[in-house]
């Protein structure tokens, strides 16, 4: 894809120019028959690049995908607390990660260095989809009758449909060149699980997935994805682990959490030598990998002149967000720009809106390193809202401590006007929108709105994470008028904030 940044009003032709001799004949044949035709096919191809030309569309091309990921921590002013170590309550050594992740990844959770490279194996297959379009929401602008400019950087071109591949490829990699031979992981809407699974089949490791239960009923087609790049799939929790038999004596009919699939396996990648432990976002190397976003963002509203007034994006553990906004931070940081930068999360899991800042277990069962973040606590388990990915107690460390020093703030949107956003984004700009990025459509919408009663020409830019094809039953819930709002309950928050770990460090 060579026109990276189109309006949603741009011709979108990608028809070449003539050059095959073979074509050049058939050509002159059709000249003979319909001159007439040809030519007006031939002014069009011209006019067409004429207006690209004249248009402020930027092009950006393969060989400029972002050779090095951007490490937040190395400018921050404040260093985040690091994990502790769950029996010790120290801060953990490299040696006791080591059990779950290859030697690189460990390094990388840990670094202070501010740009680290890709592997040039790993670039290589950011080429099947990177570099991902800008795209201008002209229609959307139309519709809301708004004068702010609304721009949205799309993560669905992936093959797995959404941003996780940028993560999911290089973790794999890294495995795969230390010897790994399995890996496992957990999955709440499926893309991530998707997302390992695809980047597995290209590097030859094998792949064990616990899907949260609530989401694995809910989206069969995501369960399909991931069995057709090899993937095992199992419901979580599951009676193949001693944290998912321990949820399902308490609880038979458990909808499951994201942190209940990540005790399953943690528990096996801790039990296995020859298995390594895989994480779809929270931790620092994750939030890293995904800054390919963000750096690619930069340059491509640098080639069109404009500058992001307002950034938004969706959080359920944090990698989608930090993966725009993250280096645009280290803009702000060092005063080359000045935008407000929005998360937002359901109103059914708002665990940095309403949680507390504390060191908490990133998993049910208590097998992780303590992190510190906003948490709702290990032992919540949220409704099955429909953002399945969004569905976690807590929030990534990074995040919730750039949260703390004030350089973003967050809100919290209930599902059924996400999903009324939804709706209009799909019938203006023409993208059906994965349950969570519909997140920040609503926000993206507020905000636009506030913009018409205002008159200000803001600029916005949205994460729109990844598409929602496999995810239609949640749209066809919301155009029946089955969808519910749900939020979440003090009392069962309050409950599982009593076995917070209590930490003095």
């Amino acid at each position: 894809m060579e026109g990276l940044l189109l309006s949603s009003t741009s011709p979108r032709v990608y028809s070449p120019p003539i050059h095959n001799k073979r074509r050049c004949c058939n050509e002159q044949w059709l000249l003979s028959l319909a001159p007439k035709a040809l030519q007006m096919r031939q002014r069009s191809y011209s006019t067409y690049r004429l207006r690209v030309r004249a248009s402020s569309v930027a092009t950006f091309k393969a060989e400029q995908i972002p050779q090095q990921w951007y490490n937040l921590v190395a400018d921050l002013p404040i260093k985040p607390p690091p994990p502790l170590h769950p029996k010790s309550l120290k801060p953990v050594k490299p040696e006791d990660l080591s059990p779950l992740f290859p030697d690189e990844l460990i390094m990388q959770e840990g670094s202070n260095e501010r740009f680290i490279d890709i592997p040039a194996e790993v670039v290589d297959i950011y080429r099947l989809w990177r570099p991902t379009p800008l795209i201008r929401a002209k229609r959307l602008e139309k519709l809301l009758n708004t004068p702010a400019r609304i721009y949205y950087k799309y993560e669905g071109v992936s093959p797995a449909g959404s941003h996780k591949p940028n993560t999911a490829v290089p973790q794999a990699w890294y495995n795969a060149q230390q010897g790994i031979k399995n890996i496992v992981t957990e999955t709440g809407a499926g893309q991530w699980g998707s997302s390992i699974a695809f980047a597995c089949s290209l590097l030859g490791l094998n792949c064990e997935v616990w899907q949260v239960r609530a989401s694995y009923d809910q989206k069969p087609y995501r369960k399909l994805m991931m069995q057709t790049w090899g993937a095992k799939v199992h419901p979580s929790p599951s009676n193949l682990t001693e944290s998912g038999r321990k949820i399902l004596q308490s609880d038979p009919s458990s909808p499951g959490s994201l942190g209940i699939a990540i005790s399953e396996a943690v528990e096996v990648a801790a039990t296995n030598s020859d298995t390594k432990y895989c994480l779809g976002s929270v931790l620092n190397h994750v939030l890293l990998h995904q800054t390919v976003i963000g750096e690619e963002c930069i340059k491509q509203m640098e080639a069109i002149g404009e500058t992001p007034d307002v950034i938004i994006g969706c959080t359920g553990g944090g990698s989608n967000f930090a993966g725009l906004s993250f280096p645009f931070i280290r803009e702000k940081l060092h005063g080359r720009i000045n935008p407000v930068i929005r998360a937002v999360e359901p109103a059914a899991c708002p665990s940095l809106t309403k949680g507390v800042y504390a060191y908490d277990y990133g998993d049910t069962a208590g097998m992780t390193p303590l992190l510190k973040m906003h948490t709702l606590g290990h032992d919540f388990i949220p409704d099955p809202i429909h953002a399945g990915g969004l569905r976690y107690h807590g929030m990534a460390p990074l995040i919730s401590h750039i949260y703390e020093l004030g350089f973003m703030e967050a809100i919290a949107i209930p599902q059924i006007e996400c999903f009324q956003g939804a709706i209009k984004f799909a019938r203006s700009e023409g993208l059906i929108a994965a349950p969570e990025p519909t997140h920040a459509i609503a926000a993206t919408i507020r905000e636009a709105l506030h913009c018409r009663e205002t008159g200000e020409s803001k600029v916005i830019l949205m994460a729109m994470c990844g598409h929602g094809h496999f995810d239609l039953t949640s749209y066809e819930k919301y155009l029946q008028g089955n969808m519910v709002d749900l939020s979440y309950s003090d009392e069962k928050v309050q409950a599982a904030l009593s076995t917070i770990p209590q930490v003095s460090f």
